[in-house]
């Protein structure tokens, strides 16, 4: 076998489920088709769920000095996300070639294979193993592999080989985006509606301006390549009267609304994971995070299975945690697009929206799903508030240090967090410290209304999230460690 998992593009998703791998000591090879990165960034920036996974593991550094902002929008409606409160901030000017360049490094420096220049030509899963014949400059090779995992994308030729169902909508429209150089604009940051469509104007480090551009009631074009920038030029024209054709274009692409999701994330031995397994309308920049939290799900568990320490089964929980949230990301996505792109019969819509968005309670719901602070995962009956949700920074005290509930999570393992010095809840953990970090520390003082007032432990998967805290789990920790962690030593 040449890996125990080949990952089939190296986007976003695909280099993150690599460190995550590696993370865990699974060795992994990286098949990407181009022989470098494009330095297209249709992504722009992180939602707070990123900015937290990304601190997780100890990425965030990596950036640099990070732009933020609490001002965001839902279909063009401004909402305040700072009603979030104990979150990150959204990060809102990293390109999305930044974020792979990042990954590629993090995931080399663990040790992922990544080869460049090498095309996927055709697989097939035989049950206990799956070959992959593989197109690079060399030639056609065949490798063997325990695992292949697609993330290469909305037309993913994994999805398509392996004959995954993708239902949904077809495109309705068509929308242009364009970096470009030489050209001043005034901001639009959360667009325009205009009385022909959509407008969007944003400034990117470097100089540039990118643009997204709508025009309504004209139909998709079927493209085989992008479209030339005097196309583009003229329907900004036609829409806002401004005349941009002396702009320099750094890129320039095509997107629709086209809404699917695949109804089955694991086919045997392939699974999917990113825009491979659902496409949307790109409202409110949803679609990499989204991509990247599919692979922090899949990337562990799928270890666990590998190493032994868990059932197979383990895997169907990636499947029913992240096709409900795709699920909800394509419902939320169609809704803005409905509210940002229809025409003046959508008004008095807007009108209601921005009227309700004043109360906090509203903005916090729509903050909440945009950012995926939202998602809630099945781990279990129980009364603690944070049981299925992701865990939020906790400062902690440990033997005369400092150190945080994120900072606890960088090596990609679980962690349960012991906060009263419990020797007996210690031991009875101890038959699942090959996969676990249980640590002693003591929290700083929260308040009365702190969803982790009067917790006196808690068990944080490896993704972040929170499957079991005392008081509040109706089951034992034995219990929990077993069904996210596979039997005791």
């Amino acid at each position: 076998m040449d890996a125990p998992v080949i990952v089939v593009g190296a986007g976003p998703a695909g280099l993150m489920l690599a460190g995550e791998l590696r993370l865990a000591g699974v060795d992994v090879i990286v098949v990407e088709r181009l022989e470098n990165p494009t330095g297209e960034s249709r992504g722009l920036g992180f939602t707070s769920r990123t900015m937290e996974v990304f601190d997780q593991r100890g990425l965030l550094p990596r950036f640099g000095e990070i732009e933020t902002s609490n001002q965001g929008h839902f279909g063009g409606i401004p909402v305040d996300f700072g009603v979030l409160e104990g979150a990150h901030q959204a990060a809102k000017t990293i390109p999305q070639s930044t974020t792979e360049s990042v990954l590629e490094d993090w995931a080399r420096e663990l040790g992922t294979d990544i080869r460049r220049g090498n095309e996927l030509v055709s697989f097939q899963d035989e049950g206990d193993e799956v070959s992959v014949t593989v197109r690079s400059p060399e030639g056609e090779q065949t490798l063997r592999t325990g695992w292949l995992v697609g993330c290469d994308g909305g037309r993913s030729t994994v999805r398509k080989a392996a004959g995954f169902d993708f239902p949904g909508t077809a495109a309705t429209m068509e929308m242009f985006l364009a970096d470009l150089r030489g050209v001043e604009l005034e901001p639009r940051m959360i667009g325009e509606s205009l009385p022909g469509g959509m407008v969007m104007v944003g400034q990117l480090p470097g100089g540039v301006t990118r643009i997204i551009v709508c025009e309504r009631d004209r139909p998709p074009q079927r493209r085989s390549e992008s479209p030339p920038f005097a196309e583009v030029a003229d329907a900004w024209k036609r829409l806002t009267g401004i005349d941009i054709s002396h702009a320099e274009p750094v890129w320039v692409s095509a997107f629709g609304d086209a809404t699917r999701q695949v109804t089955e994330y694991r086919r045997g031995r392939v699974l999917l994971s990113g825009d491979a397994a659902h496409i949307h309308l790109p409202a409110g920049g949803q679609g990499m995070n989204a991509s990247i939290q599919d692979s922090v799900n899949l990337g562990w568990k799928l270890a666990a299975v590998i190493g032994g320490t868990a059932p197979l089964e383990l895997l169907d929980t990636y499947h029913d945690e992240r096709h409900a949230v795709g699920r909800r990301l394509l419902m939320n996505t169609q809704a803005q697009g409905l509210l940002f792109l229809s025409g003046p019969e959508m008004q008095p819509l807007r009108d209601v929206f921005s009227e309700l968005v004043q109360y906090d309670e509203v903005s916090r719901y729509f903050a909440a799903m945009v950012s995926g602070l939202d998602i809630r995962y099945d781990v279990g009956n129980g009364s603690h508030p944070l049981l299925g949700l992701r865990m939020p920074r906790l400062e902690l005290a440990r033997n005369g240090s400092r150190t945080s509930s994120t900072e606890l999570l960088h090596r990609g393992r679980g962690v349960l967090l012991d906060l009263t010095d419990n020797s007996v809840l210690r031991s009875r953990a101890s038959g699942w410290s090959d996969r676990i970090d249980v640590v002693t520390a003591t929290a700083d003082e929260l308040s009365d209304d702190s969803p982790l007032a009067s917790t006196t432990a808690i068990l944080i998967r490896p993704d972040g999230y929170v499957v079991w805290a005392a008081p509040g789990s109706h089951h034992d920790l034995p219990t929990a460690l077993d069904r996210w962690f596979g039997p005791a030593r």
